[in-house]
């Protein structure tokens, strides 16, 4: 039987501190997080490896993001304990439960309603009071309780759509993977009045998050 307190251990301190993550909220949220309860029971064995595992079953392909991107995303969106942060593409709910230990409240946005079933019960379980799951198409984000002090995008993405400016805050950071899933960076988007400026952050080889085919949208 997997020791996973073990391996959530293990993860912290071979694949994300290792890794110049240094800021001690996201490292605390990830050592308490369970991530085995957010990935099949079958596949609960690889929760924390150092690798992209599947959590979907059927249609667009899923995947909770591998430990040590999704640590440097976390650190690099730097939310604050007062801050709304919008999910986008949650899955089964992992990234919500880290962000929600960063976050004041955090609206997690996800496309699959089964994936949306599975991260509204799991994190029920799990006593997160601070988050909220809601469903609808990933890449129009969830202009309702918009604007935002962060957006997270939990995959990497060919364009950010401009959907997504106009529900930043002014200041407001929104951090992702641009790229093809073969290759890809890290960005920061930082909303400044009425523009939106980025930044290079890291390499990143995530996979893609679905709905975001350069054709539809814009790059800012």
């Amino acid at each position: 039987m997997t020791d996973f307190a073990a391996a959530r251990h293990n993860m912290v301190e071979s694949q994300v501190r290792v890794n110049a993550v240094t800021d001690s909220r996201v490292i605390d949220a990830m050592s308490s997080v369970p991530r085995e309860r957010f990935v099949p029971m079958s596949r609960q064995s690889l929760a924390y490896m150092d690798e992209d595992v599947p959590v979907g079953e059927g249609g667009a392909p899923r995947f909770l993001m591998e430990p040590r991107v999704f640590a440097k995303l976390a650190q690099l969106a730097a939310v604050g304990p007062d801050d709304l942060v919008l999910d986008v593409g949650c899955g089964t709910g992992y990234s919500t439960a880290v962000l929600s230990r960063l976050a004041g409240t955090v609206v997690a946005l996800e496309s699959d309603g089964d994936l949306a079933a599975r991260a509204g019960a799991t994190l029920s379980d799990l006593g997160v009071d601070n988050a909220v799951v809601v469903a609808g198409p990933l890449n129009e984000g969830y202009a309702k309780q918009a604007p935002y002090d962060a957006i997270f995008l939990n995959g990497s993405v060919g364009v950010i759509p401009e959907a997504f400016k106009s529900q930043l805050k002014d200041g407001g950071r929104l951090v992702a993977v641009v790229g093809d899933g073969i290759s890809g960076r890290a960005r920061l988007f930082v909303r400044s009045g009425d523009s939106l400026s980025s930044r290079d952050a890291f390499d990143a080889n995530i996979k893609p998050l679905p709905g975001f085919q350069a054709e539809e949208s814009f790059v800012f």
